[in-house]
């Protein structure tokens, strides 16, 4: 086992979720209920399947593809986002007023 890709693999992805929208979906329903360990089994599970599925897609697409031709869809991809984020959609909706 590559332990150098363990650690950073881990690291990346620890770091990457804190704060994400299932660890604060996590804090709240474990405030909310009298079991936390189901919280927490329910949502490693929920995680571990998520980057299972999400590690065998990657594995079957970069099998599939080239290197080159993946490396330019993903720039292509946060290209055509960052122009949409900076171009796009800036404007801020009115708030309809009532009667």
């Amino acid at each position: 086992m590559d332990w150098h890709l363990l650690g950073l693999s881990f690291i990346t992805v620890f770091l990457s979720e804190l704060g994400d929208k299932s660890q604060l979906a996590a804090i709240a329903l474990s405030g909310r209920s009298q079991s936390t360990r189901a919280v927490f089994l329910g949502s490693a599970s929920a995680l571990l399947l998520t980057s299972l599925i999400g590690t065998l897609a990657g594995g079957v697409v970069a099998e599939l593809l080239p290197t080159k031709l993946l490396k330019a869809i993903a720039a292509i991809g946060f290209a055509i986002l960052a122009i949409r984020l900076l171009f796009l959609n800036n404007e801020t909706p009115d708030a309809e007023e009532g009667p």
